[in-house]
């Protein structure tokens, strides 16, 4: 089965364009498109700026722009909805293609880095096989008559179908299985998981004091100020930015999510769904979801030396922070882990987002939403063996309470 790009020429374009359209409806008409608004939305302004000739205008910023309304000013790096809308949706293609009656169908692909779509058709070109010469029954073999019980020719003939088939059935999910490994985007390698749960995502971050008061400013006089009863939880200021980082690309998926405080959340909570843990001292679940694990965190009683312990190498304390340095200068190395595994008590995927300080969970965060910092992780994950669990911890230098950028320290897989 050859696939033969299809060409274009004064005579033929409009027909083509009519079989493009004509495909790209049936494909979204599916299931994998069907119950998505920003999938279709996508695969129509891709698919018609290239028929049009304005293969040009398909850049990640000019899409972001166009289909989902972002600023003409705004982050790409921070802001990765078009990386992976473009990667779910070549994953999606995949599929739609794999399922039986679309094999000789007009192919739409979204090749891997590009966001120009490609058309192909199927050449079904059949060459002719040679007919094979069957043995007569009874007749005398080169080393005289067989004993042998005879079997009739319809029998060799489903025998050999069956061994043909299972063999093509392991070939091609082989081949499949390869290359869903080689296309997956970093997205897709690690929040794939997530995403793909039928799920609502749990964010469980670290809560403060309770507060009995709150003050509220007059809506004429702004200065005055009165303090009423109330019943507040303070959430950690920089906690924030990796939960405005991750649930910015769970909503880009459509994914639903709540939030809820660590203390507030309990293990029926964590049965319900794959859950995101932010902080790390401050967090309850996220000192026991750890602590099994190689990479989990550390302190002296006093409270003063805080960090990253290694179950291999338990006397290293290298990746340790000095609280006092921390308060009286601001300026310090911090350190997070990044987690990601099936947890055996509740049976859901738990994610692990937390800095021994604050400026670690932030690169945490930023660590977690850049295709460049999870390409490197993704590239470590394949040269241990492509394993499904994975844990790692991160540097960052602080510098005047500002995070730099994180950087890879060391990884776990099993």
């Amino acid at each position: 089965m050859l696939v033969e790009p299809v060409t274009s020429s004064p005579t033929t374009a409009s027909e083509e364009g009519a079989a493009i359209q004509e495909q790209l409806e049936r494909l979204l008409s599916s299931p994998y498109f069907s119950h998505s608004r920003r999938f279709p939305s996508f695969m129509r302004y891709v698919i018609e700026q290239t028929v049009a000739g304005r293969e040009d205008a398909l850049k990640e910023r000019t899409l972001g722009v166009e289909i989902f309304g972002r600023r003409a000013d705004y982050d790409t790096a921070s802001d990765p909805i078009v990386r992976v809308t473009a990667a779910e949706i070549r994953k999606r293609i995949a599929q739609y293609y794999q399922e039986p009656g679309h094999e000789n169908e007009l192919r739409i692909s979204l090749p891997s880095g590009s966001y120009i779509p490609q058309f192909s058709t199927l050449s079904t070109g059949k060459e002719e096989v040679p007919p094979q010469i069957a043995p007569v029954a009874g007749a005398e073999s080169p080393g005289g008559f067989s004993d042998a019980p005879e079997t009739p020719p319809h029998h060799h003939f489903w025998r050999g179908f069956a061994a043909s088939f299972v063999i093509l059935t392991i070939l091609v999910g082989g081949a499949v299985w390869a290359w869903q490994l080689q296309h997956r985007s970093p997205f897709d390698f690690f929040w794939g998981p997530i995403l793909s749960s039928n799920d609502p995502v749990l964010f469980c971050t670290a809560d403060q004091k309770q507060y009995s008061s709150i003050e509220l400013r007059d809506a004429v006089d702004q200065s005055r100020q009165t303090i009423l009863p109330d019943s507040l939880t303070a959430v950690v200021i920089d906690d924030l930015s990796p939960i405005i980082n991750v649930a910015g690309l769970l909503k880009s998926n459509g994914k639903k999510y709540t939030l809820k405080a660590e203390s507030a959340t309990n293990l029926t909570d964590l049965r319900a769904g794959p859950t995101i843990f932010i902080g790390a001292f401050d967090n309850t679940w996220t000192l026991r979801l750890t602590a099994p694990l190689r990479y989990h965190f550390v302190n002296n009683p006093e409270m003063t030396q805080l960090g990253i312990g290694d179950s291999n190498a338990p006397a290293s304390t290298r990746w340790t922070v000095n609280r006092q340095q921390q308060m009286a200068t601001d300026n310090y190395r911090d350190y997070a882990i990044i987690a990601r595994f099936t947890d055996g008590v509740t049976g859901k995927v738990a994610v692990i987002v937390a800095g021994v300080a604050r400026g670690g969970t932030i690169a945490a965060g930023e660590f977690l939403t850049n295709p460049d910092n999870l390409a490197q992780l993704m590239r470590a994950a394949k040269a241990a063996g492509n394993k499904q669990n994975m844990e790692i911890v991160l540097s960052t230098q602080i510098i005047g309470g500002e995070p730099g950028s994180p950087r890879l320290e060391a990884s776990y897989f099993w």
